[in-house]
């Protein structure tokens, strides 16, 4: 005889069973509704609605419009539960041509009736598809936006009052970007990846609230190299990637926690001195992974890192990476991690070099990594000053897998 199993899961309330919902795939949502009468329209109520590459999948030009209508009504049928993200990506521009013309900036005015939270839109361009309402929106907190090659202008009378998280990528911004950043009052992550600025001479960030800051663009490549002004004071995470700028101005950061700087000289202007005045402005860090391709930074004139316990140092193709290395060391009082990535030729003398206090008295993991027979002597060197040293990494990037699993065998042999 058949066992009769209770199905315990349809009895829960309707919202639990939303909520499960908004974890799924909104083509395995919208599934579940022949599960039963009380499935049939559920899907219509999750929170959480994102058309990836996954939902687009098995589209043909016979069912692309019936796609279309089934997005508008899940998005603009009246009674619809408040939404806490609307999520498009860039598959979605394949099928957008002249034969289908989705309503993408009525579906955006429909999420943000719906009291929307998150929006994240992934889209191979945006003209005339942003709405004038979605930097008017008091429900977003979180807007990302990805729109390769689009030059952002945004309206005069921007204001959201609950935004705390603003990302753009693959974008050009004019003067009215920074005016949009200082009208996002509680602002406390925002980033630019790949982004460049036209027609303005300086990047001015004037956020109190900002916790975690990203600029991770190459003005060099796209025009005139710009002024840098950041006032965040209360920064816990900050990454730079970019050559100089023509000048830096940062407010103190005393709660800094992370900093990624990835930095490379210009030669027309005074690199050393300008990028000097980048790192004192983060002088309270407590982790910093550095790359640069020259010593560019001026040693003697950097402050004491009194806060920083991690260090992870990428030297790229420049000579005399040691002594700067070494010297960079000198300014470190507590440091207890440090992580070296950079090949290193033969002849290099560390014997000779003068040992920093944090090595001798503080430093207890070391890892070096792109190990090879050449750093033998850098090794050494950290082994016979590192006085108080618990622990010491090497990996050989250049072994094999077969090779690896052999050292693991003959190590545990």
């Amino acid at each position: 005889m058949a066992m009769c199993v209770e199905d315990r899961i349809s009895s829960f309330p309707d919202p639990i069973l939303c909520h499960i919902l908004s974890f799924l795939p909104i083509k395995e949502a919208v599934r579940t509704s022949i599960i039963s009468t009380k499935w049939r329209y559920l899907f219509a109520s999750i929170s959480t609605i994102k058309f990836d590459g996954y939902s687009m999948s098995g589209l043909t030009d016979r069912n692309i419009d019936s796609f279309k209508n089934f997005v508008d009504r899940l998005l603009k049928s009246p009674d619809q539960v408040r939404l806490d993200c609307f999520r498009l990506s860039h598959e979605i521009c394949l099928w957008n041509d002249g034969d289908h013309d989705f309503d993408i900036s009525g579906w955006i005015c429909a999420a943000l009736c719906r009291g929307v939270k998150e929006i994240d839109l992934q889209l191979g361009y945006l003209e005339d598809i942003l709405p004038v309402v979605l930097f008017t929106c008091g429900s977003l907190v979180t807007l990302k936006l990805d729109a390769v090659g689009h030059k952002f202008k945004f309206p005069s009378d921007v204001c959201l009052g609950n935004l705390k998280t603003l990302h753009f990528r693959d974008s050009f911004f004019g003067d009215s970007i920074l005016r949009f950043i200082s009208n996002c009052h509680v602002l406390e992550d925002l980033a630019f990846i790949e982004c460049d600025f036209y027609n303005t001479s300086v990047i001015n960030i004037q956020t109190p609230s900002l916790k975690r800051f990203i600029l991770d663009f190459d003005l060099g490549e796209f025009g005139d190299l710009k002024y840098v002004v950041i006032n965040a004071p209360n920064l816990v995470y900050f990454q730079y990637t970019d050559v100089v700028a023509q000048g830096y101005t940062l407010s103190t950061m005393k709660s800094l926690e992370k900093a990624h700087i990835s930095i490379c000289g210009c030669h027309t202007i005074d690199s050393q001195t300008i990028a000097t005045h980048l790192i004192q402005g983060i002088c309270n860090v407590r982790s910093l992974r550095l790359t640069i391709n020259e010593g560019i930074f001026q040693t003697s004139r950097l402050p004491i890192f009194h806060n920083l316990i991690e260090f992870e140092f990428l030297g790229r193709g420049f000579n005399r990476r040691k002594f700067w290395l070494v010297k960079f060391l000198h300014r470190m009082s507590n440091q207890k991690t440090l992580t070296l990535n950079f090949p290193v030729v033969a002849g290099t003398q560390w014997k000779a070099l003068e040992v920093p206090s944090c090595l001798s008295f503080h430093l207890k993991e070391i890892e070096i990594s792109c190990f090879n027979t050449h750093m033998i002597e850098m090794v050494n060197y950290f082994l016979d000053n590192a006085m108080v040293q618990e622990k010491l990494i090497i990996s050989m990037d250049a072994l094999t897998m077969t090779q690896k699993r052999k050292s693991a065998t003959n190590y545990c042999s």
